[in-house]
């Protein structure tokens, strides 16, 4: 079958793991009759996870310059907040730790493999000077530099 170069990406197929095993989560949640108290975290959660996913789609699609390293920057600043997420689930009770640690490692994984693309990316456009050495000029006297300059 023919794929996507991004579905090609273990990063991505990580991050659908993660909201696979997500939707399992949210339904343990559910069951427990907590989703009242926790909707926004739950909504805020769902949102991230999905932001990651399209963000790393996305950004593998950009083939201009630097705008893969935005995408895939923003991918991680919302696979961070999947963790923080899961994290107020946990100190509210709605979750054990058992629950969460899957998709803790999972998130780990992803925002490893996402800093890698950004610094990859950064390196691959970066812009810059030899690194030369410094020190007194060759020539004593202004008036020289002007005469050459002419």
């Amino acid at each position: 079958m023919k794929q996507f170069d991004h579905e090609k990406l273990e990063v991505y197929q990580h991050s659908i793991k993660f909201v696979g095993r997500l939707t399992g989560l949210v339904g343990s949640v559910k069951e427990k009759k907590q989703i009242v108290l926790l909707s926004e975290v739950l909504n805020q959660l769902d949102r991230a996870s999905i932001s990651v996913v399209l963000n790393i789609a996305e950004g593998n699609g950009r083939r201009q310059m630097k705008q893969p390293i935005r995408f895939f920057d923003d991918a991680r600043g919302s696979a961070t907040e999947c963790a923080a997420c899961l994290d107020v689930l946990l100190a509210k009770g709605a979750v054990e730790r058992n629950e969460i640690e899957e998709g803790k490692v999972l998130l780990i994984s992803i925002v490893s493999m996402l800093s890698k693309l950004v610094q990859y990316f950064e390196n691959k456009f970066a812009v810059g000077e030899d690194v030369g050495e410094y020190g007194t000029s060759q020539i004593d006297d202004i008036s020289k530099l002007k005469d050459e300059t002419k």
